[in-house]
């Protein structure tokens, strides 16, 4: 991993030198744009609309535009800001973890020590474990200031992006509020029992992104085969489609939920069950062939002889 900035976590009058590392990364295989009739590459040109010519990046500035005036914003008025000169993340708080609802999660960075620093940060890295708290903290990062959460995520500090109060939107939909619903005993009970069938624990490692296994699997064809390639020989015959879905109503449909995890479970365990009969048998048969046959004198154990020089 390469730093992307470099600053201090002020806690107090401790400062605590950190460089911070992007902590996740895009895994989704990179396509470009082609023209379907000749297959040439698509590209984006910036292109001034007053004299007509292609901008490289660096010269371009930002502007803002209100009543017909434009304010133009160069790099440099950019960096005059104080807060984008700040390379400090400031401790502002520490609240409970369960407290940040995760809508307002965005970006997560990963903090590493300076040398210098290494002692203060297991200090509050321990401290927050200890604790079950979360740092509240403000920060500026690429032209915009920040607020943010300092967890800890096994044996390092991560700084997670939070959205500001007015980016998050609040919802408002007047069929929750105009419908009046009825929720019965016996369907809270049976919802709860489908519920409990589905509990486990939480291991992202189980899943897999489909989509990106099947797009790099259909590249692969195409690179080996053209694009004459058969999808149905690369990914099977698609399912057959009914002609109507079947229209159940809410227990009915919880019962038959209910019952497939049931037997779902009742087959898994019958498979081990059985795995472990069968390895019990074995472990028995082996024990009885064992007593079975004749028990072989053991030779003496030969003695060693010293050699001498």
């Amino acid at each position: 991993m390469r730093s992307i900035w470099k600053g201090a976590i002020s806690f107090g009058l401790v400062s605590v030198p950190v460089k911070v590392y992007s902590a996740t990364e895009d895994h989704d295989l990179r396509l470009h744009q082609v023209h379907d009739k000749d297959r040439g590459r698509i590209r984006y040109q910036r292109r001034c609309e007053v004299c007509g010519e292609v901008v490289e990046y660096a010269d371009i500035d930002k502007a803002y535009e209100e009543g017909g005036r434009t304010v133009v914003l160069t790099d440099e008025d950019l960096k005059s800001l104080p807060v984008e000169r700040s390379r400090e993340i400031e401790v502002v708080e520490f609240v409970p973890d369960e407290q940040i609802d995760p809508m307002y999660f965005e970006k997560s960075y990963y903090l590493e020590p300076e040398k210098v620093g290494v002692k203060p940060y297991q200090l509050l890295r321990r401290t927050l474990e200890q604790t079950e708290l979360t740092a509240v903290v403000k920060f500026a990062l690429r032209q915009k200031s920040r607020l943010g959460a300092l967890r800890v995520r096994g044996d390092v500090m991560v700084l997670q992006a939070l959205l500001w109060p007015d980016e998050v939107r609040e919802a408002a939909f007047p069929v929750l509020e105009d419908t009046e619903v009825k929720i019965s005993d016996k369907e809270l009970k049976m919802s709860s029992s489908l519920v409990e069938s589905l509990s486990s624990d939480f291991e992202p490692e189980q899943f897999t992104d489909e989509y990106q296994t099947q797009l790099t699997q259909l590249v692969e064809a195409k690179l080996a085969k053209g694009d004459a390639v058969d999808t149905e020989e690369t990914f099977g015959a698609p399912a057959e489609e009914g002609e109507g879905a079947e229209v159940l109503d809410l227990m009915e449909a919880l019962r038959r939920s209910v019952e497939s995890r049931r037997k779902a479970a009742g087959g898994a365990k019958e498979s081990s069950g059985a795995k472990s009969s069968a390895g019990t048998r074995s472990r028995a048969k082996k024990a009885d062939d064992a007593e079975a046959a004749p028990q072989e004198e053991k030779a003496p154990p030969k003695r060693r002889t010293r050699k001498t020089g």
